[in-house]
Parts: C-alpha cells; sequence; structure tokens
C-alpha cells in the first residue's frame, strides 16, 4: 500500500485533514479521491469532532485534478468514475455535520476550487490565485464547478472563470465572495485554528442542525437534510422505545398519545 495522500489528525475537538501530495502540487488522483471518501466516513462518525480544517502541503492548496490520473480514459470511463467517484467525494465533504474551513495557503484552481467550495469558510493568504481553467483544457468543471460553485459564488463570477478564464488575486476573490478572509502569507492555519475554537465555544448540537437548515436552504441536500432530522425526531420519541420493547417481549406496541 502506497502512504496517505490525504492525512487526517484530530486534537482537542478539531480535526485537520491536509492533502499530501507538495511534489505534484497535490492534484487529486483517483486515489487520493478514494482517501477523501474514506476521511469524510472517519470524521462524521467521530463524536469528539466538532471542527474540521482543510489545508494542502507545500506550495498548493490544490492544482486541481491530476492529468496523468484522467488524460487516458475513455468518454466512458471518465464521466463514470472519474467524474462520478469525484462527486461523490466532493458532496462528502460538503455535507459534513461539522463546520468545515479551507486554508488556501496555495492556488486553488480547476477542482482545487471546487475541493474549496466545500466548505463553509475560505482563509484565503495574500499570494494566492483562484480560477476555473479547465475549458482552456478543453474539459468542463466536473466536480460541480458549474452547480455547487454558483450556489455559492454567484453565477457571473462563474462565469468569468470558467468560460473567461479569469483568475482572482486573494483580495479580487475576498470582494467577489471566493474567500471570507484574507490573511498574511503564512497565517491561514493560525487564523483557522482560531475559527475552529470560535465553533467549540457555541452549543455542538445546535450548530450541527444550523449548519444541516442551512444546507438545505441552499439546496445542497434537502431530502437527506429532511430525512435525518425527521429521524432523529421520531427515534427520540417514545413511539420507537415502546415498538424496540415490545418486539423484545414479542407482544403488540402500545403508543399512547403525546
Amino acid at each position: 500500500m502506497t502512504e496517505a495522500r490525504i492525512r487526517l489528525s484530530s486534537s482537542d475537538g478539531i480535526a485537520k485533514l491536509v492533502l499530501s501530495r507538495p511534489e505534484k502540487l497535490n492534484a487529486l488522483d483517483a486515489e487520493m479521491v478514494a482517501e477523501l471518501s474514506s476521511r469524510c466516513v472517519e470524521i462524521e462518525r467521530c463524536a469528539e469532532i466538532r471542527a474540521v480544517i482543510l489545508s494542502g502541503e507545500g506550495k498548493a492548496f490544490c492544482a486541481g485534478g491530476d492529468i496523468d490520473a484522467w488524460s487516458d480514459e475513455s468518454p466512458e470511463a471518465f464521466g463514470r468514475h472519474w467524474i462520478r467517484e469525484g462527486h461523490a467525494a466532493f458532496d462528502s465533504l460538503a455535507r459534513l455535520r461539522q463546520p468545515l474551513i479551507a486554508v488556501l495557503d496555495g492556488h486553488a484552481l480547476g477542482g482545487g476550487l471546487e475541493l474549496a467550495a466545500c466548505a463553509d469558510f475560505r482563509v484565503a493568504e495574500t499570494q494566492i490565485r483562484i480560477g476555473q481553467p479547465e475549458t482552456g483544457l478543453g474539459i468542463i468543471p466536473g466536480w460541480s464547478g458549474t452547480q455547487r460553485a454558483v450556489r455559492r459564488f454567484g453565477v457571473q463570477t462563474v462565469r468569468r472563470m470558467a468560460l473567461f478564464g479569469e483568475t482572482f488575486t486573494a483580495e479580487e476573490a475576498l470582494g467577489l465572495g471566493l474567500v471570507d478572509r484574507v490573511v498574511e502569507q503564512g497565517r491561514g492555519m493560525a487564523e483557522a485554528e482560531i475559527l475552529a475554537k470560535s465553533v467549540l465555544a457555541r452549543g455542538p448540537r445546535a450548530t450541527e442542525l444550523v449548519k444541516l437548515m442551512i444546507a438545505a436552504a441552499e439546496g445542497e441536500e434537502r431530502e437527506r437534510v429532511i430525512e435525518s432530522l425527521a429521524g432523529a425526531l421520531a427515534a427520540g420519541s417514545g413511539d420507537l422505545a415502546e415498538r424496540l420493547e415490545a418486539f423484545r417481549e414479542r407482544r403488540r406496541p402500545e403508543f399512547g398519545a403525546e
């Protein structure tokens, strides 16, 4: 097995998810996409984790999808695996129950911008640039770069990047709403840690529920949000407890009015 290139660590309620392929500017290949999905499952299932920080090792946050990973794929395999599996991984990241903070301490281009779009808060260092160069390569922004990116950044900003090839500095990105805060070079992680600690100071269940409701309002995952909230409400009622007890005692349940 190769060494993990999506590193996960946690301490005092804060998880750090690090893209660790600096020699390729943290460009994503199929193995890293699969690792990202599995890391999200780990984070979701850890009750102690209440905030997550996403960053890249080295000079780039993420240079997008590794061209060597998909350029030899057939059109069918490209759509069926590369696009769909990437979507699944990015959806898992965007739909974490914990607030997610992205540290853009290097360029976020193509799939890197789509990755950053999954975050609830983006901290950018002054030296970075942001853009969607895919159409210049003859492909499309395939990991929700025309869907989630439009919902979160606005249609005209995405048009400027995806159709006309504009790239933006950190300060320009701040003005366009692509990032939420700009800090000096080398200060991104420290700022993200401050933000993560502010999450820890708030009610954990209320924070989780508010993130779910914001996602539903945004159209991120309306069906799952409605069913998960309703399911938790039903599971917390006396009806379920009575039904389980009746099942164990092999009798008919006696549901009472509440």
